[in-house]
This record gives C-alpha cells, sequence and structure tokens, in this order.
C-alpha cells in the first residue's frame, strides 16, 4: 500500500500556491487541483509495485502533547509570524479532507489521539499485503520504519529516501531531539524552545562516542559520556525515545488505528467524474481513470 502523509503533501501544495502567487490567503479551485493532480501522479507512479493509496491524516489533539505539552508547541508562533491567513488555510484545507473522504475510492484515516506518523507505522507493522509499503512522506522521522517492506518517496527532493542504518538514525535523533517538533536534545529542559533558550551544546564527537557505546550498553547507563547527571539524563532520554520513537505508540491508540483501517469505508469511484465537473477541475477530467 502507499501510505499518504497527507497534511504534508496538503500543505505543501497551499505554501507553493502562496509563494507563486504572493497571497496570504488560498484561492481554492487552484490549490484543490494541485492536490488532487499530485495523488493523481503519485498513484500513476507507484500503484503497479505498491497497491493503492491510504489517505493519513493528523488528528487535531494527539498523544504527544498530553505526554509532553510543549510537542510542538512553537509552530503557532511561526505561523502567526509569517503573514498568512491560517484561519482560512485550515478551513480549506479541513474541506478538503472531506471531499476527499466522501468522492475518492480511497481510505481516509483520521484517528483521534495519532497523527499522521503513528497511522502509518501502525499499518506498516500490522497490515499484511503481498507488497512492499510506500510511505508518502519527506519526513526523516519514517527512516526508523524502513527494511525490506518499506520504502519512502520524498514529494519536496522528488526520489527516495535513503535510510541505510534506520537503527542509528533513531539513535542519533533520540540524542539531538527535532527542533521542529519542540524536542531538544538529550543534555536540555523541556521548555528550551518555548522559552527561546540556547540548548546546551552536545559535540558531534560526544554524540559518536555515545552512539558506539550504545552497541554494548544500555543508553540509560552512559550519562557519564554526556557529563550529565544521570537523574537528567535518564528522563531526557526517555521523554526523546518516547517522543520520536515510534515503537512508543500506546498499544491502545494502535488498536484503535488498526479497527478504523478494517472499517474505512471509500468513495465511489464511478462519482468521481461528477465531483470534478461540480468543482470544474476541466484538467483533470481527462484523467479520470488514473484515480
Amino acid at each position: 500500500m502507499i501510505l499518504v502523509d497527507m497534511n504534508q503533501i496538503s500543505l505543501a501544495s497551499v505554501m507553493m500556491h502562496l509563494n507563486i502567487t504572493k497571497r496570504d490567503s488560498v484561492e481554492p479551485g487552484m490549490v484543490r487541483h494541485m492536490i488532487l493532480n499530485s495523488l493523481r501522479m503519485y498513484r500513476q507512479s507507484f500503484f503497479e509495485e505498491y497497491g493503492e493509496l491510504v489517505i493519513c491524516y493528523d488528528s487535531k489533539h494527539y498523544w504527544r502533547r498530553d505526554y509532553y505539552p510543549e510537542y510542538k508547541a512553537s509552530r503557532k508562533k511561526t505561523r502567526d509570524s509569517s503573514g498568512h491567513d491560517w484561519d482560512d488555510i485550515f478551513e480549506f484545507l479541513n474541506m478538503m479532507k472531506e471531499e476527499i473522504k466522501d468522492n475518492f475510492p480511497y481510505k481516509v484515516l483520521e484517528v483521534y489521539g495519532a497523527e499522521a506518523d503513528d497511522i502509518i507505522a501502525t499499518l506498516v507493522r500490522y497490515v499484511k499485503t503481498n507488497r512492499k509499503h510506500l510511505i508518502l512522506s519527506s519526513d526523516k522521522d519514517f527512516i526508523q520504519l524502513h527494511g525490506k517492506n518499506v520504502d519512502q518517496f520524498s514529494p519536496v527532493s522528488k526520489r527516495m529516501v535513503n535510510g541505510k542504518d534506520p537503527k542509528a538514525y533513531l539513535q542519533e535523533h533520540i540524542l539531538k531531539g527535532d527542533r521542529s517538533d519542540g524536542i531538544p536534545n538529550v543534555l536540555s529542559a523541556d521548555d528550551t524552545f518555548v522559552e527561546d533558550k540556547r540548548q546546551k551544546p552536545l559535540r558531534k564527537a560526544t554524540v559518536s562516542t555515545i552512539l558506539e557505546a550504545m552497541n554494548e550498553h544500555d543508553p540509560i547507563d552512559l550519562h557519564n559520556l554526556a557529563k550529565c547527571p544521570r537523574d537528567t539524563w535518564i528522563r531526557n532520554y526517555n521523554r526523546n525515545e518516547t517522543l520520536i520513537d515510534l515503537g512508543y505508540i500506546p498499544d491502545e491508540l494502535m488498536m484503535l488505528i488498526n479497527k478504523e483501517y478494517n472499517e474505512a469505508k471509500v468513495g465511489d469511484r464511478s462519482q468521481l467524474l461528477n465531483y470534478f465537473i461540480e468543482k470544474r477541475l476541466t484538467q483533470l477530467i481527462d484523467n479520470v481513470g488514473e484515480f
């Protein structure tokens, strides 16, 4: 199956549109066409090898924020400073989600408490298929899932993502944290990014030494290599591991994701032409069979 990180795909189309047109809000017809044409092209490119699209959306509420209130907490500040009309953008994206769910022949999943990452990781692990899985996302968090049956294509770079050593990548990611998600490195406090503090320095040489030692020792016992108090190290390492390692998705949430996947309905493919006509998607009408 082709697992689509739909929030990322949709937002990339929106931002491309705003950058090209120099607008602050979206022109629905143009962006609708961009999003849907992207899905068409990805399906045309990958269906034969990987199977059908599964559209994965972030829930408005997700478990990581319950666990760690600072998770992605700085993103609103970034949006507010952009000058774009985000109320308008999110209203349009929600409308697009409902249109895809109602009119397209794909399973569309949005599970309370889950991000698209959680949905994709769960389906990769538990849905059996006679074809490989393809993750359609530029997010390098998914490298940890790479394997003989899991590939990843980046819509941004327009090429396959080569995760040479998924385990090593995950270990390094846990140590360094993830600024874009508001997760500081293992030496720094929870509120580092929210309060615009500087992270405590974690030198490249130190990271390399710790990663090498992880081959023989439990990471929890390596605080001395980072010159960090043991209690602080254990707390922060566990924080980052829980937030970053997709093996820490709560069991009850994975069960809910599997249930939603198995029960998900798909739109009627025969209604697509009527939808394209209604929305005046004239450039897609001739390609209706490619969806």
